[in-house]
């Protein structure tokens, strides 16, 4: 069995609940060490890596930080910026100063439309939340081929793997290429066949990924370990 998938009792818990877990487990994400036990602070499922327990939650939303990558879906557009969608609480506002294209005043449509996605980057977010965004920068860009898949937030983790051997395995077996960015929003671009295959993979983190096994699942369809 693989390294990240031992020993995890996949019971739901909630917040308060008592975890069961070996002697000596460490609490991680979501566990709380109390007394000589392990208590849930999230509602969701009991995961083991080593002697680590988490509580992989049901649910969770993106909260932006400076330095995030993220895959924006433009939602308005004013003269002289752009309103992004990136599954935060607010839009992610990309003033055309921070553009990769010298944009004149009143231009903005020209360059970048209601619909159009984008790969960028969070480069401040204040006391508000407010969220402001940059296209300066190695790979970022207007996203013109490949398709968009989205994972929960928390799966995110899951998707890239141990030291990133997930994802490379994705896209070594599909042939393609893929940017995971923070806001759980996935590029791949490459074949048709391989898109297929990389969706696929995908699809069995999302649903299953909390339950033990998650290493053989996705050989089905990534095949097996080099």
């Amino acid at each position: 069995m693989n390294s990240e998938d031992t020993g995890a009792e996949q019971r739901l818990v909630v917040p308060g609940d008592q975890i069961d877990a070996p002697p000596g487990s460490q609490p991680g994400s979501g566990v709380l060490s109390q007394g000589d036990g392990l208590v849930a602070t999230k509602l969701g499922r009991v995961r083991m890596n080593g002697d680590v327990v988490h509580v992989m939650p049901t649910n969770t939303a993106y909260m932006p930080r400076s330095g995030d990558l993220v895959i924006g879906y433009v939602e308005a557009v004013q003269n002289n910026l752009w309103f992004l969608d990136v599954r935060g609480p607010f839009n992610a506002l990309l003033p055309m100063s921070l553009a990769p294209w010298k944009v004149e005043f009143g231009a903005a449509r020209q360059h970048l439309a209601f619909g159009d996605a984008v790969l960028a980057r969070v480069m401040e977010v204040d006391e508000t939340h407010s969220v402001v965004a940059t296209m300066k920068g190695v790979g970022l860009r207007k996203i013109k081929q490949g398709c968009i898949e989205q994972v929960a937030p928390h799966v995110l983790s899951l998707v890239i793997g141990s030291k990133g051997r997930t994802l490379q395995r994705i896209k070594e077996s599909s042939d393609c290429r893929i940017v995971a960015a923070q806001n759980g929003r996935i590029l791949i671009d490459g074949t048709p066949e391989g898109i297929s295959i990389a969706r696929s993979a995908l699809k069995i983190i999302s649903e299953t990924g909390h339950a033990p096994g998650l290493h053989d699942r996705l050989s089905e369809v990534l095949g097996g370990d080099e």
